[in-house]
């Protein structure tokens, strides 16, 4: 039963086929600052319980992008004025060719890549200093960690998950990095302060003395929904709601992600996760080409949306109204 229920999670978790709902609101693309590539698509090393997209290692629904992929849209990019660059799964050290494709990425802009830190070793960060050292650009890292201990973490994320992680973190701090440990708030907010210095203390333990924490908070959906619940109507979003918003200030209105299928996916937000801010896109939305693939708006402030599979026709974008994001929300 409980397999049953996490290939039901793992299909809500990914986009439904077909347009959205006719009373999502539109968001324009106003700018593509913000360039996402899902190079491990939803396959993971882990099985988290809270994981808002269901990643896993038998989790196909996405998969990876190869660095003949990443360097056609990293060209593309230039003429775009895309600022900053993103890499995303699943978990992004799964994929072989991640070491060129950042590589390739930093000789044009800033890096970030979200990991879980348990794909590691000593070699792997030796190269990304030496990828770093070579840039003139930053390479960022993200660590997702949800407890400041075993005890906390590991019923989330596996057994033996938190030692790992951590050995990855003193690897990277080793190597001159200063990572961003970004972890999903799974604890009453009043704890929120306990917390926290519980992470600094167990963080500075493996050396890292002045850690960069980030506490998130959890995304009501995918594999979350079954460990704690789902969204609710009163916490969606709505077209009234963006009336008199500043658009620019959400951030599917300046980027995109691209996965294996060429295209991005709807971003979902709810309204707690909107009103913070912190949303980022994960769209199957973009001005359609010819091609079928991305391309910057042409003077237009409405796009047209690449529908699933052969013989369907492009309908307007909208921005559905249920929380689906990646980005800063990116656990893995």
């Amino acid at each position: 039963m409980a397999a049953k229920n996490l290939n039901v999670a793992a299909r809500r978790a990914t986009p439904e086929r077909g347009a959205p709902t006719e009373s999502a609101p539109q968001v324009p693309l106003l700018s593509l600052d913000y360039l996402w590539f899902q190079v491990a698509g939803t396959v993971c090393n882990l099985r988290c319980s809270h994981c808002f997209i269901s990643c896993a290692p038998d989790n196909h629904d996405f998969w990876f992008l190869d660095l003949e992929t990443v360097r056609a849209y990293l060209q593309e990019s230039k003429s775009w004025g895309t600022k900053e660059y993103y890499f995303t799964g699943g978990e992004p050290f799964m994929n072989r060719q991640l070491l060129p494709m950042l590589e390739e990425t930093l000789a044009i802009g800033p890096a970030t890549v979200l990991t879980n830190a348990t794909l590691l070793p000593d070699r792997t960060v030796r190269r990304l200093a030496e990828i770093d050292a070579a840039s003139p650009f930053s390479l960022e890292l993200r660590v997702s960690l949800d407890g400041p201990s075993p005890e906390a973490n590991d019923p989330i994320r596996g057994e033996g998950t938190f030692e790992r992680a951590m050995e990855g973190v003193g690897r990277l701090v080793g190597h001159g990095f200063l990572p961003i440990v970004t972890a999903a708030q799974i604890w009453c907010q009043h704890e929120d302060e306990g917390v926290y210095r519980q992470f600094v203390d167990a963080l500075r333990k493996v050396g890292y003395t002045r850690p960069r924490i980030k506490i998130l908070p959890s995304l009501r959906i995918g594999r979350e929904a079954l460990r704690s619940r789902g969204y609710c109507d009163e916490e969606r979003v709505t077209a009234a709601m963006l009336q008199g918003y500043d658009l620019a200030r959400l951030l599917c209105s300046s980027g995109r992600i691209v996965t294996d299928r060429g295209s991005t996916l709807p971003m979902r937000t709810s309204v707690r996760t909107w009103r913070r801010r912190i949303a980022r896109s994960h769209s199957a939305i973009a001005p359609a080409t010819p091609a079928g693939g991305m391309a910057p708006s042409a003077g237009t402030r409405k796009f047209q949306l690449r529908n699933w599979g052969p013989g369907k026709s492009p309908g307007i974008v909208q921005v559905d109204s249920v929380v689906r994001g990646f980005g800063e929300l990116g656990s893995r």
